[in-house]
């Protein structure tokens, strides 16, 4: 049996009606916010992240001792504090825009926040206005 092609091209209309119309998976235990508390990759850097005024930041509020070692040898004394986070606005449905502050380069770069799940906050810090970026995957902080 042949397919029109204008069958085939109900098919992910048909897909995305049968996937809207399943039911939902079991409630996550954590809201699709930025907002809390995430630790980079390595579990060293744990940052809040909460509301400043319309805006969204994040600030250092543990360190474990790899970083506070790594943060010595590039001559800061004090990460715990420390608004790595700064003056991001919300670009879209999980998306914010705003400048990563990195300690040990005493220097702030154009970032984007992207939330992939509410478990997850991929960071990324930027040269030439997002051209050519870094990304880290944060988890949130239970």
């Amino acid at each position: 049996m042949t397919r029109s092609p204008a069958r085939l091209a109900m098919l992910p209309l048909l897909i995305g009606a049968l996937a809207a119309a399943a039911p939902a998976q079991s409630a996550n235990p954590f809201p699709a916010s930025p907002f809390g508390r995430w630790l980079n990759p390595r579990g060293q850097v744990e940052v809040s992240i909460a509301p400043c005024g319309a805006m969204l930041c994040g600030t250092v509020t543990w360190v474990g001792g790899q970083a506070v070692a790594d943060a010595a040898d590039a001559g800061v004394e004090h990460l715990v504090g420390t608004q790595l986070l700064r003056q991001y606005h919300r670009e879209g449905s999980g998306v914010w825009q705003g400048q990563v502050y990195v300690p040990d380069m005493g220097e702030s770069f154009f970032s984007r926040i992207r939330q992939p799940d509410p478990g997850h906050l991929k960071i990324s810090g930027c040269i030439l206005h997002g051209l050519i970026c870094k990304s880290q995957t944060w988890t949130r902080r239970s």
